[in-house]
């Protein structure tokens, strides 16, 4: 299937583009966070022991994956995930 991957911040540094059409066999967003680790390890650690790693926010067709079944978060064909980095400071 094919989805859209939004990168924002320095993980759109790191792919070379905010937008990329990404094909992908990954059926949950789990699965599809380790495929993208694979193509692009600058990323850094996207998933750690199972659960979604911190410093970084995950969003499936604009809802934050908490609001979802988490890294269980079953895709379709044409779904769009956005990562963002989260900000630090005050």
């Amino acid at each position: 299937m094919e989805l859209e991957c939004v990168f924002f911040g320095p993980l759109r540094d790191v792919v070379g583009q905010k937008t990329v059409r990404y094909e992908t066999d990954a059926e949950t967003a789990g699965e599809l966070l380790g495929d993208l680790q694979e193509s692009y390890p600058e990323l850094g650690t996207l998933v750690e022991d199972g659960e979604l790693a911190g410093g970084i926010v995950v969003t499936h067709n604009h809802k934050h994956l908490r609001h979802r079944n988490g890294l269980e978060t079953p895709l379709n064909d044409g779904d769009t995930v956005r990562l963002t980095p989260t900000i630090k400071g005050g």
